[in-house]
């Protein structure tokens, strides 16, 4: 007995809670009697009482008695909902059959000329469901305010949950009734009446959906005008979604009569038409293609689509079905499976039961597992791709079309070979190239990017550049990708053609040469000026390596003249060099005065320098002379004093064993060279967050707000504004708030405002450090 009570029970406290709304948000209480696990409480021979149920503005306790005299807390189950509602909906007068007032008829109501209709008129139309008056029923005879000029649409909070004309206040009925003598377009509506007159449709398309009340004409008419309301208040995620689901209704329902717009309807979560064309597809032994893949991931319940993939729609798109045809070519094989589809409209409008579809005898591969884990990768990848483009989109003022956009893309999806921007560039760096030796200026070339000069070069900024100038098949150094320097806005930069290219690993040779080149123009440099030998020198120790590619070659020679041109930077270098055996220290001495000796002399002033130079590697300065001597003895006899030494430079010869280490000490030289210069990795510029995220920069409700929301994914928006009404704080204030805290942070926002509010965890865990 208690098993048909139970339901009863809850059945019967539900539709009064439904016929009783109340003016705002209430909790609803719900208590009923529990069997005792006591049998000294109640006999079995007992006779239970009918259970009881009473209610308030607030709440309703269904309550049955077994006969004891007292009850407390601990005898009931009870159960709480959250809701809210309308206003009781007021009687009328008006005994006038309600009737649906089609899209051409004209009507004047309450000072209102309504060219338009698409909507029902009346004073007696019960709702679908039997419960009430169908919500959408305009009846002229209920007072309303007088038509406003106002550009603000009144409203209050008889503009509930689930609101119905009937149960409006006087200003609100005014309003609505306002709208719809104008073109009902304005977005700025609020959707609770866009709803009243969404309800209208769904009544009038659900009620006839089995006869011919409904012609064709009027049907793609209703059609039309609910597709035009989804595009007007998409902003409205609820709304959004509503009425792209009621459009695959209309699409289902009548299916010949669209065949040729179902592209039309915009998509939605869980979608009908989606769910039928799996089916289909399944059902015919057809292969799952890349578009109907991508579908499938949006309409999951086991797979939610990331910041990137939502702010980045159509890229996503385009890059998803590039890297699932890799993966599967034509498509991936499903087998149908046994579970049947079956197919319901939910309705918006709470006095309109759902609707079930008839569909045939067709699988429902919808609900399958296994293929949506074969497509997680290749989003989760695709997401990784544009994790920095979506970024960049992210902050204010950007657009696809700028420059650093494109950089940021997949090279599959820039088609920037047609862009006048890159041509632009792509001609100015072939001049400097061939006048200048490729050598400009750091700020010149960012001219380029068509963006700010930016306060600081960190790690986004160089990249902006590499890949700028790769788009131009130009090559940079530094490129820090390859010569382990770092751009500064002040610096020089050499370019050179043809760059690096899309598939460019340096060889260790590469990374060893690198490293001596960087010595060697510490050298070279030391007394302000780069004489010409000195400069064949170091040319020598790369052209004469024939273990270095050609490409390698080009990009270490680009690398050497910016050496020349750059400041010295030995950071770093002082205390590597102390922990260097004896043999070490020697033939680093060689090494340097090689570069030194290049040109043939060496007079007191550069002795000078490179006593400066030895005591900057913390070398002593006192063996300057004589370690010259002893090279230079090495190779042939040379005079020098206290105030000059000179070589001929007819017959001196550079120390090639040093120079192009190629000779039975290579390993050794190069190895040693590695150990002092091991990729010095210059500090980054740009900020980077180690203090954790509650600590500083967020007053404290915004605080409390944040480290609740990073506990999941994604937040009702509704869920937001009751965490925000607790602290006292507006909800746009507060997302923009946190997002300018993240900018600052990690030059991101972490918070998405598409309806519902979405949380970039990947953000999240950037801002914690």
């Amino acid at each position: 007995m208690e098993l048909i009570i139970w339901p009863l029970i809850i059945y019967l406290a539900y539709r009064l809670y439904k016929y009783n709304k109340t003016p705002s948000q209430h909790q609803l209480q719900i208590k009923v009697s529990q069997p005792s696990s006591d049998k000294n409480k109640a006999s079995k021979n007992r006779t239970a009482a009918p259970p009881k149920i009473t209610s308030d503005s607030s709440t309703v306790v269904i309550s049955s008695s077994t006969g004891a005299t007292h009850l407390t807390d601990d005898d009931f189950a009870t159960f709480t909902i959250h809701t809210s509602f309308g206003r009781e909906p007021e009687k009328t007068t008006n005994k006038q059959k309600g009737r649906w007032i089609s899209e051409d008829e004209h009507l004047f109501v309450n000072g209102r000329q309504l060219t338009k209709g698409f909507f029902y008129f009346g004073g007696v139309m019960n709702s679908l469901d039997g419960y009430g008056i169908e919500p959408s029923l305009v009846d002229d005879k209920h007072p309303v305010s007088s038509p406003s000029v106002d550009s603000e649409i009144y409203t209050d909070e008889s503009l509930g949950y689930w609101p119905s004309y009937a149960s409006l206040s006087k200003g609100c009925r005014g309003a609505y009734l306002d709208w719809l003598a104008s073109d009902r377009s304005n977005p700025n509506t609020p959707i609770g009446y866009v709803f009243i007159y969404f309800y209208g449709f769904e009544r009038r398309v659900i009620e006839n959906k089995s006869n011919s009340q409904i012609s064709d004409e009027e049907y793609m008419a209703i059609f039309e005008e609910v597709l035009h309301l989804n595009i007007v208040f998409s902003a409205n995620r609820s709304f959004r979604g509503y009425s792209a689901n009621f459009l695959e209704l209309m699409a289902l329902q009548r299916p010949a009569l669209f065949k040729d717009r179902l592209s039309d309807i915009p998509e939605t979560n869980n979608a009908l038409l989606f769910k039928v064309k799996l089916a289909t597809t399944i059902a015919n032994g057809n292969p799952v293609t890349a578009p109907l893949a991508l579908e499938w991931l949006q309409n999951t319940f086991e797979y939610s689509l990331k910041t990137p993939a939502r702010r980045c729609e159509d890229e996503f798109s385009q890059l998803f079905q590039i890297r699932f045809s890799d993966k599967f070519g034509e498509g991936i094989s499903v087998k149908p499976n046994k579970t049947k589809l079956r197919l319901s409209y939910h309705a918006a409008s709470n006095g309109v039961h759902g609707v079930d579809l008839e569909l045939g005898d067709l699988p429902d591969p919808s609900i399958l597992k296994g293929p949506v884990k074969k497509l997680i990768p290749i989003a989760e990848q695709c997401t990784e791709e544009l994790n920095s483009y979506s970024r960049y989109l992210g902050k204010a003022d950007t657009s696809r079309s700028d420059i650093a956009a494109l950089m940021l893309l997949p090279k599959e999806l820039a088609n920037e070979a047609n862009s006048p921007v890159i041509e632009t560039f792509k001609s100015w760096a072939n001049q400097i190239i061939s006048s200048n030796d490729g050598l400009t200026t750091v700020k010149d070339f960012w001219t380029h990017t068509g963006t700010p000069l930016p306060k600081a070069f960190n790690k986004k900024e160089n990249e902006l550049v590499a890949n700028l100038a790769a788009k131009a098949e130009i090559g940079i150094a530094p490129d820090q990708r390859f010569h382990h320097a770092k751009l500064k806005i002040d610096d020089n930069i050499v370019l050179f053609s043809p760059g690096h290219g899309e598939f460019f690993e340096p060889s260790s040779a590469f990374n060893q040469v690198s490293l001596a080149i960087r010595l060697g123009a510490m050298v070279a440099t030391i007394d302000g000026t780069v004489d010409h030998h000195e400069k064949i020198a170091l040319q020598t120790l790369i052209n004469h390596d024939d273990k270095l590619s050609p490409s390698e070659k080009n990009s270490l020679n680009a690398y050497l003249t910016w050496r020349l041109n750059a400041p010295v930077n030995n950071t770093g270098l002082k205390a590597r060099i102390e922990k260097l055996a004896v043999p070490q220290v020697e033939f680093l001495k060689k090494f340097m005065l090689s570069i030194a000796l290049a040109d043939g002399k060496i007079d007191t002033s550069e002795i000078k320098q490179i006593e400066n130079l030895y005591t900057s590697l913390g070398l002593d300065k006192s063996l300057v002379t004589s370690d010259i001597h002893a090279f230079a003895s090495s190779k042939q006899p040379i005079s020098a004093t206290s105030k000059d030494a000179s070589i001929d430079k007819s017959t001196f010869q550079l120390d090639e064993s040093i120079l192009a280490m190629h000779e039975r000490d290579t390993n050794d030289a190069k190895s040693m060279l590695e150990s002092i210069f091991a990729v010095d990795e210059e500090a980054e510029l740009e900020m980077s967050p180690t203090a954790d995220v509650n600590e500083e920069g967020l007053d404290r409700p915004y605080k409390e707000l944040f480290e609740t929301l990073i506990a999941k994914e994604s937040w009702p928006r509704k869920e937001v504004h009751e965490l925000c009404n607790k602290l006292n704080i507006m909800v746009d204030g507060a997302l923009e708030t946190i997002n300018d805290w993240a900018y600052d942070k990690v030059d991101a926002p972490v918070l998405d405002d598409d309806g519902d509010i979405y949380v970039d965890l990947e953000i999240v865990e950037e801002l914690k450090g």
